[in-house]
């Protein structure tokens, strides 16, 4: 890596200072998952719509469909966050892809490759994965838990179909900077979404997995073979049989 500029501590100050007031942001060192410890919170009414949780390193980190997996210390970018929306609760599910939206915008800057949105949550820098993202409806909201690989080296990633903003050649490598400039796109976008804001058709021009073949695997499910055709306004995928897909993994066929 040269520098150790990149895996620069999480510091709660910068954060802040850069940041608007919508959120309230905690830092921890260790802890087994943001996502669980949000989640904790929010059972107990102590955290209010806004609420972040950053951590250094994940223990227990959880993907979609309970995959667990840990990134090196300060090589990712790991937090949860706590929006309770004023929107009909069935157009929750949509909330992640607006985050996805807003985090594409942040690191999508100074990379040269195409970062776009594959159906349901990952976030690519050409055909690699470089962020995911996980929603869970609790309460009165919806937490949104994200983990971006930043400094991550070759063999630090967790499977060779990942990569990072250092192995993409982005100079946006900041994780305090990172944090601050998403949660402040997240803000104007969830609430003029809130609002009764339409965000469909700019999902569609950056997603990677309209238009293409794919195969959707669900668990204990045959899997299903079409293409992509179209996404809804609660985000399931629409495929060419008439099949409407609102849960499990796609695979880019080609």
């Amino acid at each position: 890596m040269g520098s150790q500029a990149p895996r620069a501590p999480l510091n709660k100050s910068i954060i802040d200072a850069n940041i608007s007031q919508y959120w309230r942001v905690s830092v921890v060192d260790l802890t087994a998952s943001t996502q669980s410890d949000l989640a904790e919170l929010v059972n107990s009414s102590v955290a209010k719509s806004g609420e972040v949780i950053a951590a250094e390193f994940q223990s227990n980190g959880r993907g979609r469909l309970d995959r667990t997996f840990e990134a090196p210390p300060k090589s990712a970018l790991l937090f949860s966050l706590y929006v309770a929306p004023k929107r009909a609760r069935s157009d929750w599910s949509f909330i992640s892809f607006l985050a996805a939206l807003a985090m594409r915008e942040v690191i999508s800057k100074d990379i040269k490759d195409k970062v776009s949105l594959k159906w349901p949550n990952d976030i690519l820098i050409g055909d690699s994965k470089v962020a995911g993202l996980l929603a869970q409806q609790i309460g009165d909201g919806v937490i949104l838990g994200i983990g971006l690989n930043v400094a991550m080296s070759a063999d630090e990633l967790p499977v060779p179909t990942a990569t990072s903003l250092a192995l993409a050649g982005s100079n946006n490598l900041d994780r305090n900077l990172l944090l601050s400039a998403f949660l402040n796109r997240f803000a104007d976008i969830f609430e003029a979404w809130d609002s009764g804001g339409d965000f469909l058709e700019k999902y569609r021009q950056v997603s990677s997995t309209l238009g293409r073949h794919v195969r959707v695997e669900v668990l204990g499910r045959d899997s299903i073979e079409a293409e992509a055709v179209a996404i809804t306004a609660q985000g399931a995928l629409i495929l060419s049989d008439g099949t409407e897909v609102n849960v499990g993994d796609v695979v880019h066929l080609r």
